[in-house]
């Protein structure tokens, strides 16, 4: 681990540094009726020693003890301490087993997670209404905006830092498209569940069906070049990171197919970031292109996103629940490209019609000195536990915990 995330004293942080974080205005970011209404959260050291965190208005406490929690959740010091540095996340630690729920509901831990990483590093909670988007002229930014790859890259590269993503239409030719096509469907007809590449789920039939393929760069040299095509590399060239081809990670290159009628699996997205199996402080920025083999559209299973939530955090929310933000549905066609910040919250909710359904062959870029802190290849691979490559749903995996 990098000396910048060196191990915390559980015992020394909630004495001493906490509450000066809290005080220092980190309480009051995290102190939001969502945070409230949840109820107090504990963790728990297996030597039993335990801090509450109680929220109320404008602020939170830190209290020893749990009598005062809602929800109590048992780890290790070295994982808590991974959490509070922003290199764990709630979600990852629970597909990985590697967290109890004592007391409570395992899914108020995940709810809590813009709380934590607003007690612990002042990272805002999103909120739509506060969200005052301007474009590079000072006007409301028109957050449906599509670019041409000759527009002006100042009002691109502005766009994309501002909005978070970037919408790029025709970038490629529909013979190019074809052959992307046809490299993506030998990549599918050479999955099988279980092969801890790719991702399946069921349908309303109960059929198994794909939903993902990994490691595309592995067994594909066309696909694992895309990142430097020189389309591509322009427009990764927008952000104001300096990002580099992700082609060393398991997950660089990947093949995304939209499925109806789901029922079980990672087909249907909710709200998430990226990096919500963790490693957000040892890898973001990453950038994900999608490159498009079919239309987003709501009726195809479109790509929404959260304008803005690149700098803040959200609670977990599935796409289709009342209570979530909007967002705004990318409506790319086929040969476009779209990139995103992996910070962004985005969604993938349920094709509202007939195919063909969304598909798309994914890019990532990263920093060059980003790695995984756990030493493995994608955090996403922790999704991957079942011999039959299911997919769970987290919810489904918090009740187990």
């Amino acid at each position: 681990m990098s000396a910048a995330f060196a191990p915390l004293d559980f015992s020394a942080f909630h004495r001493e540094e906490l509450p000066r974080r809290l005080a220092a205005g980190h309480g009051a970011i995290a102190a939001q009726d969502d945070l409230v209404a949840l109820g107090g959260l504990a963790f728990r050291m297996p030597s039993g020693e335990t801090y509450t965190y109680r929220p109320r208005a404008g602020g939170v406490d830190v209290v020893p003890g749990d009598a005062d929690a809602a929800t109590v959740i048992e780890l290790a010091p070295e994982l808590w301490s991974e959490l509070a540095h922003d290199l764990e996340s709630a979600p990852g630690l629970l597909y990985a087993g590697r967290v109890r729920c004592a007391k409570g509901d395992a899914m108020r831990f995940v709810r809590w997670e813009p709380g934590l990483r607003a007690m612990y590093h002042g990272r805002p909670i999103f909120s739509p209404e506060r969200a005052e988007l301007r474009d590079a002229r000072g006007r409301s930014l028109d957050a449906n905006r599509a670019y041409a790859l000759g527009d002006d890259r100042t009002e691109m590269a502005h766009f994309l830092r501002t909005a978070g993503y970037l919408l790029a239409e025709q970038v490629f030719s529909p013979e190019e498209v074809d052959r992307l096509e046809d490299r993506a469907r030998a990549l599918e007809s050479r999955a099988r569940r279980g092969d801890k590449r790719s991702w399946w789920g069921k349908n309303a039939n109960a059929e198994e069906v794909l939903c993902r393929v990994t490691r595309c760069q592995e067994s594909d040299d066309h696909l694992g070049s895309l990142a430097r095509d020189p389309r591509i590399a322009s427009l990764a060239a927008l952000s104001h990171h300096d990002l580099v081809p992700r082609e060393q990670w398991g997950d660089g290159v990947a093949v995304l197919i939209k499925n109806p009628l789901m029922t079980e699996g990672l087909s249907d997205l909710p709200w998430h970031r990226d990096c919500g199996m963790g490693g957000h402080a040892s890898m973001c920025p990453v950038l994900i292109f999608s490159i498009y083999l079919a239309p987003s559209r709501p009726e195809t299973g479109e790509l929404r996103m959260l304008p803005g939530s690149h700098e803040a955090s959200l609670g977990f929310f599935e796409a289709t629940d009342p209570r979530a933000p909007r967002g705004v549905g990318l409506a790319a066609d086929r040969g476009d490209v779209t990139l995103h910040y992996g910070d962004i919250m985005h969604a993938a909710p349920p094709p509202t019609g007939a195919g063909p359904f969304r598909k798309c062959i994914l890019v990532s870029f990263a920093r060059a000195d980003a790695y995984n802190h756990r030493g493995e290849s994608s955090y996403n691979d922790v999704l991957l536990s079942r011999d039959d490559g299911q997919v769970e749903h987290l919810a489904k995996v918090a009740r187990r915990a």
